[in-house]
């Protein structure tokens, strides 16, 4: 996409650009005797589809946060989707999951030795594209990376424990979610040469939108049907431990609680309505939804310091569809 047609952005010509860019770069590495045995596997997911809100993220709060030239934001762009993606096919190795988006997963159709490399290869490539700026910004990728191996240590330890905290919870998204979210954002602020107060709003705004993200995707497992392009119920046949789980657990008492021990000890896809009901009865949902509402209102109140901007307002709007996606 031309920058001229950049000029006057929306979400969806920002979405094409950024489509355009990862096609651009799997042709790029396909056409590289080096890199097309690997690539031919990782273009599958690449170009899979997906919302791309972590490229969209980036370009909207370089732009907000006063860049001229959007491209200058795009190897960060590319570099968080390229990661995000990377532990995506990790992710499904570790669950076992068959489906991603919709279509079977890498290690589902080549191997897990296959999915494995094709993951690290990502990650390579991600590396290799937020490594272009100055260590304030390779620092924060790398800790971005940091805080996913951690989340996710953290998350194998919580598998199926039924004593799970929220701290516990929230310290395993904010490593696996918000963090990347709020590196991304406020790096691009960085390459913007926006002051530090503009560069922490982001950061505020990526960790409450992260946050409010993967409640909503753990409501959705739940209770979400198709929406997620995966089967319902995933999450708890994975034995993860999410927030309106945590939630019933805190709040049923006696046989009630007692049944919901048994549900998710002894889980099957015939028990998820009774899961969902005991969820219902002990308010999970309503809770859950709170909670997105209260971090979005707090992503929104962080970036009330920037001016006025269409991509402001498109910063916004994403805060607000995500909260949309629970109703």
């Amino acid at each position: 996409m031309e920058a001229e047609k950049m000029s006057s952005m929306t979400l969806d010509s920002i979405k094409d650009f950024v489509e355009d860019s990862i096609e651009e770069l799997v042709l790029e590495k396909m056409s590289s005797r080096l890199d097309k045995p690997v690539m031919s596997i990782a273009s599958d997911v690449l170009l899979g589809g997906g919302k791309r809100y972590r490229p969209i993220l980036v370009i909207l709060s370089y732009k907000a946060a006063g860049g001229s030239n959007h491209r200058e934001a795009l190897d960060l762009a590319l570099s968080s989707e390229l990661i995000h993606t990377a532990t995506l096919v990790h992710d499904d190795v570790y669950d076992q999951s068959k489906m991603r988006r919709g279509k079977p997963t890498i290690h589902s159709t080549h191997g897990t030795s296959h999915a494995i490399i094709t993951g690290d290869y990502l990650f390579t490539l991600g590396f290799e594209f937020g490594a272009r700026y100055d260590e304030r910004i390779v620092g924060r990728v790398r800790d971005a990376c940091a805080g996913i191996a951690s989340g996710e240590i953290l998350q194998f330890e919580h598998i199926n424990d039924l004593n799970t905290r929220p701290e516990d919870y929230y310290a395993i998204i904010d490593g696996k979610t918000a963090g990347p979210f709020a590196a991304g954002c406020s790096s691009a602020a960085m390459i913007a040469g926006s002051i530090e107060e503009v560069s922490d709003a982001l950061w505020g705004y990526g960790m409450e939108l992260g946050r409010a993200f993967q409640l909503v995707d753990d409501i959705l497992d739940l209770a979400g049907g198709d929406l997620i392009g995966k089967p319902r119920g995933t999450d708890v046949h994975e034995g993860k431990m999410t927030l309106p789980i945590i939630y019933g657990l805190t709040m049923l008492h006696g046989t009630n609680r007692d049944q919901l021990k048994d549900v998710l000890t002894n889980f099957g896809d015939d028990r998820l309505q009774e899961l969902v009901e005991l969820l219902e009865k002990a308010g999970s949902f309503e809770y859950a939804k709170l909670l997105v509402s209260n971090h979005v209102e707090r992503a929104l109140d962080h970036i009330e310091v920037l001016p006025d901007s269409e991509e402001k307002e498109m910063l916004t709007e994403i805060a607000l569809i995500s909260e949309s996606r629970t109703n």
